[in-house]
């Protein structure tokens, strides 16, 4: 929901910091980040990254020392922090940042506890843990333009040189035959007497199906447009209310 407030988790050492900015605003879109917490040991060098991305985001970092060579001690930490947010009552959803699938038993928990849980983590996260989730978002989809070049030039120069255009990024996925699959079953499952479906409803139930479902990943901003791409979707739009508010419903050809 829109509304709720979550508590944002992240484990340093298994997600890179330079989608961070894109995933806040991605949370946002989801609710409200009240508590904003990473963890790693920040004593070791691979942390160094991460220090402006802290201080421009306002997030809160966790020192977590490793006692055990080739052990990730910011696991327990996290999870331990994860639990006492919980039985405080603050939040009404968690979003766990990881590819780690070390994290899968406390998504489940969380979701046993009636908490929203949203994961963000790199295509190599494990299917374990995505499916612990209610929600599963890659990081590389919301990085999907190139960045500007950051070397400030004279205006004058500027205005000499050519337009750089900023390209979308690969999908992460194909449309395939076990997508086409996923979204034309879930339309029968939901559809009416004569098949339609409202296209909001459609996309709540994918996901429930499979939390890591995104148009994104396939390159497409929209469920919509996916759709209109496989070509054994038809399309209804109806006009409604007196605001002429519309509505899309689809069905199976």
């Amino acid at each position: 929901m829109a509304d709720d407030k979550l508590a944002v988790l992240i484990d340093a050492d298994n997600v890179p910091y330079k989608n961070v900015k894109e995933m806040l605003e991605e949370i946002s879109r989801n609710g409200t980040p009240t508590i904003k917490r990473i963890y790693a040991d920040w004593t070791k060098p691979n942390a160094s990254g991460w220090k402006n991305v802290l201080l421009e985001n306002a997030i809160t970092p966790i020192q977590q020392y490793s006692y055990t060579t080739g052990k990730n001690s910011s696991d327990s930490a996290l999870i331990i922090d994860a639990m006492d947010i919980l039985y405080s009552e603050k939040v009404n959803g968690f979003c766990i940042v990881s590819s780690d699938s070390d994290f899968t038993r406390l998504a489940t928990r969380l979701r046993e506890a009636g908490m929203n849980v949203i994961g963000f983590g790199e295509k190599k996260t494990p299917k374990p843990f995505i499916s612990a989730c209610d929600k599963f978002i890659y990081l590389e989809i919301l990085n999907n333009t190139e960045e500007a070049d950051s070397t400030e030039e004279p205006e004058s120069t500027l205005a000499k040189r050519p337009v750089k255009k900023k390209n979308k990024a690969e999908p992460i996925s194909k449309v395939d035959a076990r997508t086409i699959k996923l979204i034309t079953q879930s339309i029968n499952d939901l559809g009416d007497e004569d098949g339609w479906t409202f296209l909001g409803n459609l996309g709540s139930f994918i996901i429930k199906k499979k939390p890591d479902f995104d148009p994104r990943n396939f390159g497409f901003s929209k469920l919509l447009p996916l759709i209109k791409s496989i070509g054994k979707i038809e399309i209804d739009e109806r006009v409604t209310g007196v605001n002429n508010i519309r509505h899309i419903y689809v069905k199976v050809k």
